[in-house]
């Protein structure tokens, strides 16, 4: 550099390591710059705490040259940020060295202000996160959609190999429900975090869990460890209810997790765990809302509609005792027994409004009822269901067992029968055997073509 004035070249340099606010770019170009500079073919700048930004090491091209090297520190706000280490050169002189410690002291602002930008930008990435996923979760889903579409952001946030959420097991441990990755191998949902895990312990206290590599911490133990790096678990807790775990890790070999992102992402799983809450009541609600509708409905069929059919029933039958004309008690016959076939299934409907919609039918007329609404869907229409007798009371397990499979084939069948537009199932439990026995005996028709008729019976 001897002849030249080094003002110049030096501006040139300070200008450009303040020319982009991305970090790893801004670091690019003070590598670049300090080799310019000083004319060194090799130019590194190692960082202190790989934590902190993320990055490890920016270098130029080519290997480390067997010649005189200089180190220069770069401090951001008197902290050690990293050093600059320039080699490739035959002789640095003091003048290089004064050049580049203005270059590391220009170096240590644009450090500065890179990072306040990168701060800025994955604070406003995580917060549209957290507001995309409250947004999700208070509108109508099912809560494992809800669970997957907290891993789900929470992954792409913290740009992590999977999103995983763990929960409590009966047992005292955590078992994994749902995971969001890139390439699911399948075997993720399902692991568990056995009880007594010092993880665990951490995790059940509301403490969030940073690893540095998954593979090869002692507190690790589950079988898909290995597969993983850089980790955050993080506990999903509002209002003292732990709801679950966010599990967020990283594939073997990627940058450790910074300070920022670990404030972010605990941040974002307290506000996940509250909409989790949030939508669980609103879920409540919505839920109390139909059960209270589905009961009025009841009560309104029992007290007004059944109590009408049944006196007209009474009146009718009355009615038939005085009648002599033969097509008269013909025709009232049928008219009660229309009657009474109607009452029966208004009191069928009333019995299924009764049960919750969400769960799964415990008793034996719900089973039937289940069987049948799986058909409506299948065939546009609801078949007619009648019970006689105390069917949940008096029909053995057994006998439930295999009359259901029996009038699952037979709907299966009606189903696909041309012109079936009416089936009516009837279960009774006060059927005789030839021999005496007392009997339950299923029976299936349809008005396909000249109708069909399928009876199975079994002794009680």
């Amino acid at each position: 550099m001897t002849g030249e004035d080094p003002l110049p070249p030096l501006l040139e340099a300070v200008l450009s390591v303040g020319t982009d606010l991305e970090l790893r770019t801004t670091l690019q170009h003070i590598v670049d710059a300090a080799a310019e500079l000083t004319g060194a073919r090799y130019a590194a700048l190692g960082t202190a705490d790989p934590g902190q930004d993320g990055l490890i090491e920016i270098r130029t091209p080519g290997a480390v040259p067997a010649t005189a090297a200089v180190t220069v520190p770069i401090l951001v706000q008197d902290e050690e940020f990293g050093t600059l280490h320039l080699a490739g050169k035959d002789t640095f002189t003091a003048e290089d060295e004064q050049l580049l410690h203005v270059l590391a002291a220009q170096a240590g602002i644009a450090i500065g202000n890179a990072r306040l930008y990168e701060a800025a930008r994955q604070r406003e990435r995580w917060i549209e996160g957290a507001a995309a996923v409250t947004t999700a979760l208070l509108s109508d889903g099912p809560a494992a959609d809800a669970l997957t579409t907290v891993a789900e952001r929470a992954r792409i946030l913290a740009d992590a190999s999977a999103g995983v959420i763990l929960q409590p097991t009966e047992a005292g441990g955590m078992e994994i429900v749902t995971a969001s990755t890139y390439d699911d191998p399948g075997d993720i949902v399902g692991t568990t975090i056995a009880p007594g895990s010092p993880v665990l312990k951490q995790l059940l206290g509301g403490e969030p869990v940073f690893v540095d590599d998954s593979a090869t911490d002692p507190r690790m133990t589950t079988h898909v460890r290995h597969r993983f790096g850089p980790s955050m678990m993080l506990p999903l807790q509002a209002g003292g209810r732990l709801i679950g775990t966010l599990a967020l890790p990283r594939r073997r070999g990627d940058r450790p997790y910074t300070s920022v992102e670990r404030l972010l992402a605990v941040q974002f799983a307290s506000q996940a765990a509250l909409a989790l809450v949030l939508a669980d009541a609103q879920h409540s609600r919505e839920l109390l809302a139909v059960f209270e509708d589905r009961d009025r409905i009841a009560r309104d069929l029992h007290d007004l509609v059944v109590q009408r059919l049944f006196a007209t029933g009474m009146m009718l039958e009355s009615t038939q005792r005085r009648a002599g004309a033969e097509d008269v008690q013909e025709t009232l016959t049928k008219a009660v027994d229309e009657l009474q076939s109607t009452i029966q299934e208004v009191r069928t409907t009333i019995y299924a409004l009764q049960q919750p919609p969400a769960d799964a039918p415990t008793t034996f007329r719900g089973k039937v009822l289940r069987e049948t609404a799986g058909a409506a869907a299948v065939m546009g229409f609801t078949p007619s269901t009648q019970f006689a007798g105390a069917v949940d009371s008096r029909l053995p397990e057994q006998a439930a067992g295999h009359l259901l499979a029996a009038l699952r084939r037979a709907l299966a069948t009606a189903s696909r029968r041309p012109g079936v537009s009416r089936i009516e199932v009837t279960v009774d439990v006060t059927a005789t055997l030839p021999d005496g026995r007392d009997a339950v005996r299923l029976t299936v028709r349809d008005d396909g073509g000249e109708g069909t008729t399928v009876n199975w019976q079994a002794p009680l």
